[in-house]
């Protein structure tokens, strides 16, 4: 059996732990999960199974094939894109909701008989949804609607956009036949009570993500890259490592070539400033980021060979300051080549 030179160590019991946490902070409202992009890049099946072991009872998707994945475990999952004209077949077997998210949307599925849905309104963020004042046309009557969302655009920054959303979602209840009401993703259940409604729809948290500073002592890392050594080498005083030549070694230093790279999604942006770990020691990558190839320095751990195992410097709000990229991009990002390994 092959095994790849890659792995994800991913951390189940944080995961559970960071759902039971966001929960608690919802309360009264309920807590469910985006599990959407293969489960932020872990795997869905994995991601969802877990969550649903912890309590989780409502899951969303982005769209109707992540929907057919998730089907075997008999899970409530919405599809946060709708229902285009080519999903009506699997839509009206009941595996899933669609989240309604247009004019067009609600004519199709009032037209085929489609039963339960969810309908998003946008309250300000312009990307999906019906208007507010489209909700109250009567568009919406008869139709058999359990959720009634929105999503926040800036619930990480402290703006008055937050509040505006609130206003204008809270005025839509009780005048729709929506039995709940869901507006606060990761970053929205930071903002407080008002924002959970019934129910909460976190994604990013879940997996590590701190979205608001003031979360970060209740979310615990689920996702380590691990990275084999290909070679050890010693590299002498002034030769420079990597493209570019960005490096140049001040002394004779011992290196180490890890199999990874930005087609793994460990960016170039960790040129220079990212590092590995192993048994406590840091190990900083020196030079640019390859495509599959990182160098580390090893000075702090001579005893590294090849095929030993290091951890890569992962926690995402480090992570993304290192980087300059996003907390979602990263763990979204992580590819295809590693073997995922749940603890």
């Amino acid at each position: 059996m092959t095994t790849s030179p890659l792995r994800l160590r991913l951390d189940g019991a944080a995961l559970a732990d960071n759902w039971r946490a966001l929960d608690a902070m919802s309360r009264p409202a309920a807590c469910g999960a985006a599990v959407k992009a293969n489960g932020y890049g872990l795997g869905a099946t994995a991601v969802a199974t877990r969550l649903a072991g912890a309590g989780c009872r409502d899951f969303f998707v982005a769209n109707w094939a992540e929907a057919v994945e998730l089907a075997p475990l008999g899970l409530t999952v919405s599809v946060l894109h709708g229902v285009r004209a080519e999903d009506m077949a699997i839509a009206l077997t009941g595996i899933a909701r669609p989240v309604l998210n247009a004019p067009e949307q609600v004519v199709r599925w009032r037209a085929a008989g489609g039963g339960a849905c969810d309908v998003m309104v946008d309250t300000g963020m312009n990307r999906l949804g019906l208007s507010v004042e489209e909700a109250l046309s009567g568009m919406l009557d008869g139709l058999d609607i359990d959720l009634l969302m929105s999503h926040l655009a800036c619930a990480d920054e402290d703006v008055a956009m937050n509040a505006a959303q609130l206003t204008a979602f809270g005025g839509l209840r009780g005048r729709t036949s929506a039995r709940r009401l869901s507006l606060a993703n990761s970053a929205g259940i930071g903002l407080g009570p008002d924002y959970a409604f019934d129910l909460t729809r976190p994604g990013l948290a879940l997996y590590g993500g701190v979205p608001r500073a003031a979360m970060a002592d209740a979310i615990r890392q689920v996702v380590t890259p691990m990275a084999q050594v290909l070679q050890r080498r010693r590299v002498p005083a002034g030769a420079t490592i990597g493209y570019n030549a960005t490096y140049v070694a001040p002394d004779d230093i011992d290196v180490a070539i890890l199999n990874i790279g930005y087609a793994d999604g460990y960016f170039r942006g960790f040129s220079g400033c990212g590092a590995a770990s192993v048994a406590g020691a840091i190990l900083p990558v020196l030079g640019r980021v390859s495509m599959d190839l990182v160098a580390i320095d090893i000075s702090t751990a001579p005893e590294l060979r090849e095929a030993d195992w290091v951890s890569m410097c992962f926690d995402l709000p480090g992570a993304a300051a290192c980087s300059g990229m996003s907390q979602y991009e990263l763990v979204t990002g992580l590819g295809d080549r590693f073997d995922r390994c749940w603890a």
